[in-house]
């Protein structure tokens, strides 16, 4: 009858809408929107009985999901306790669940896995994606890209951005240790849950998947391989920046990187050394062949502040502008030096602690400088899809 109100939500259903504010902690997804809420009944003694599905039953956030539940079913009035009853998913619910991720985008691509042949679908690669990829590269050794590599996660990611890390470097792997990350993935059929760091910043590395310290001997095709199933198989979820650490020089990887994620721009970390410069010319150079832009030089271990406040310049001075010249020169287009980073004992120690510089001590000076070059970086790619470009066709 038109003018009467609704009736009221029941305690079931109260609960129901209370649970829809409780993201799974590797999906960061409404556990209600991914099927995971089997059940909810409120017993006439307020006692809440909600049966939660897992997607696997070893699930190593469990803790995390209970005290999440308990605090929202908790918040409805009428609700005195809750009693969680934690199952596991069928492999038909995970399929589903798996569909459902990749029908929403951020990881993953239809029909992979199930036997189709169908080329992986990389969803940074897509014209749609609105990602910003940024390879961090280096000639040498030694010069410090994967300490760059996190800081720079860290700080994008203190700023309120979605994160992810791809540790490329499959033989030198650290991103893991330097990101505090011990735990490995998860997987909902054939698709991988990477771990998160702190700031909830997604990590995935070789690593992972090697017991102990082992070392992995690979050649071409399967560093490609390994390096696809990082971009195609792994649920990222919807990221505002991707970083990924690329093994120093220009070998197999950043050769595979302009294949998978052409789109992807280089960012080339140098010391001031003039030979480590010379190294990085040629790595940054290798984007003129492959086509990929060249966002700017990162001047690494740039002097060292002594007590009285002079510099002492260690390892010479210089080359990361030398770098952007060269660069510059030979790409015809402007290549910034983006920033210099002052050597400092604490980069490496709170790397080694698994916190990075720019949140263990956000006001020295390495973490200063860190966080200038992290704002230069810090925009997201507005997607061309449905927009108007504003061409016409030549001639007319």
């Amino acid at each position: 009858m038109a003018g009467m109100s609704a009736p009221a939500p029941t305690l079931d259903e109260a609960v129901t809408t209370a649970l829809a504010n409780v993201q799974d902690p590797e999906i960061r997804r409404p556990i209600t929107e991914l099927g995971m809420v089997k059940s909810v009944s409120v017993g006439p003694d307020g006692v809440a009985h909600i049966g939660i599905l897992l997607t696997v039953s070893g699930c190593p956030l469990k803790d995390k999901l209970r005290t999440d539940i308990t605090a929202a079913a908790t918040s409805v009035a009428g609700v005195t306790a809750v009693d969680i009853d934690f199952g596991a998913m069928t492999a038909e619910q995970r399929q589903e669940l798996q569909a459902r991720l990749r029908g929403g985008g951020g990881g993953g691509h239809e029909g992979h896995g199930h036997g189709g042949g169908a080329e992986p679908v990389i969803p940074f690669a897509q014209p749609e994606s609105r990602t910003r990829v940024y390879a961090v590269a280096s000639g040498k050794g030694g010069v410090g890209k994967s300490s760059v590599t996190v800081n720079l996660a860290a700080a994008l990611a203190k700023r309120g951005l979605s994160v992810g890390v791809v540790d490329a470097d499959i033989y030198g792997h650290s991103v893991p240790r330097m990101l505090g990350v011990d735990g490995g993935p998860t997987r909902v059929e054939d698709m991988i849950m990477p771990p998160q760091a702190a700031l909830g910043i997604k990590v995935i590395s070789i690593g992972m998947f090697t017991p102990g310290n082992a070392a992995v001997v690979w050649r071409g095709p399967m560093l490609h391989r390994a390096l696809q199933q990082f971009l195609a198989d792994v649920y990222w979820g919807d990221l505002d920046v991707l970083l990924l650490d690329l093994p120093p020089g220009t070998g197999d990887v950043a050769i595979s990187l302009a294949q998978l994620l052409p789109s992807a721009e280089i960012l080339v970390v140098t010391t001031p050394q003039q030979a480590a410069a010379e190294v990085a010319e040629r790595a940054g150079a290798i984007a003129l062949q492959t086509h990929q832009r060249i966002i700017g030089v990162v001047e690494n271990m740039s002097w060292l502040e002594l007590p009285d406040g002079t510099r002492m310049n260690v390892f010479g001075e210089g080359g990361g502008q030398s770098v952007a010249d060269s660069l510059t020169q030979g790409i015809g287009a402007k290549v910034p030096l983006l920033g210099q980073i002052p050597l400092e004992p604490k980069v490496r120690e709170t790397g080694d602690a698994g916190t990075p510089i720019v949140l263990a001590d956000p006001e020295s000076p390495a973490a200063k400088a860190l966080t200038a070059v992290a704002d230069t970086l810090a925009v997201r790619r507005d997607s061309l899809v449905g927009k108007r470009l504003g061409l016409r066709p030549a001639g007319r």
